[in-house]
């Protein structure tokens, strides 16, 4: 099966203690966002989780722990953008952020690291012009340490309407100036532009669409096949296989001002003191009422096949 961090939360950024807590109890239990009594028992176990996928701004906390990621597959993410502290106040510099990239593409190889430019949003002091200069800046330096961009637009989501009300829509005519750019500079250093969740438009310029977080992205990580269960995307515009996230809401602490996964700060701050790195959840603990389940896990690697 495929266990995902990074679709919540930023796990190894703010989390990666507790995260190693769990690998050595080989457990975890996650809250459903939307009933909070039904709780979800996942074991960690390599011989049920094939591959570990991660989305974060700041790979670096989780580098003393790699010992205990060793048996897993891995596949990071990680966003790297051109935006200061006026829109992600607590990331790291970028500098520092794209040697953490470089380091953990080492560790991990190639195949199994991917950056993320995203979202792109366009205003005054972010216009086109400066999305793509500063990332050619930024492929240039990264080259030869993945093989993979993906890109995506602002989506204006009720909480990032609510939480940036100075955001708008990027423009179609900025959005294919940008795509075009792009995916010529990717040519020139290596790298496959992805597009996530935006259509195929941006194909024309050799753009893929196919959508980021696909088993074919897995697989490549992994170098061997998987046989997974069928699963519908929540969004018929997204290709990717999504589900089994161990992360959870209001729990991220780069509050950046773009996000889904944030209400507010406040309740990030609340969640984030309910911590305990010890407990099984990632905030607070078990309640009387919890209605536990185990999870359904079983390994999907396809031992009569292999990608060479």
């Amino acid at each position: 099966m495929i266990l995902q961090t990074g679709l919540r939360t930023d796990i190894p950024a703010f989390y990666a203690k507790w995260f190693a807590n769990r690998l050595q109890a080989g457990f975890v239990c996650v809250r459903n966002p939307y009933n909070p009594v039904s709780v979800t028992r996942y074991i960690l176990s390599p011989e049920v989780v094939d591959l570990i996928g991660f989305c974060t701004k700041n790979p670096a906390p989780m580098f003393p722990y790699m010992d205990l990621l060793a048996p897993y597959g891995q596949y990071w993410f990680v966003t790297i953008t051109p935006y200061g502290k006026d829109i992600e106040p607590n990331v790291p510099a970028k500098e520092i952020v794209m040697n953490s990239f470089r380091k953990l593409s080492d560790m991990v190889g190639v195949d199994s690291v991917g950056w993320r430019y995203d979202p792109i949003l366009i205003s005054d002091v972010y216009p086109v012009e400066r999305h793509i200069s500063d990332f050619e800046k930024m492929a240039a330096y990264l080259s030869g340490y993945t093989k993979t961009c993906v890109i995506s637009f602002i989506d204006i989501y009720r909480k990032v309407e609510r939480n940036f009300p100075q955001a708008r829509p990027v423009r179609p005519a900025e959005r294919m100036e940008i795509g075009k750019a792009f995916a010529e500079i990717g040519r020139r250093y290596g790298m496959t532009i992805k597009a996530c969740a935006e259509g195929n438009d941006l194909a024309a310029f050799g753009i893929d669409c196919s959508g980021c977080m696909t088993m074919e992205t897995f697989e490549q990580a992994l170098h061997c096949r998987l046989d997974a269960p069928k699963r519908k995307s929540a969004r018929s515009e997204c290709s990717c296989y999504l589900g089994s996230d161990i992360g959870a809401y209001d729990t991220c602490g780069h509050l950046c001002r773009y996000c889904y996964a944030n209400a507010n700060a406040a309740a990030v701050r609340q969640n984030m003191r309910l911590h305990n790195p010890e407990s099984p959840f990632l905030t607070g603990e078990g309640r009387p009422e919890d209605q536990i389940h185990e999870a359904k896990q079983s390994s999907w690697i396809d031992r009569q096949m292999s990608l060479f």
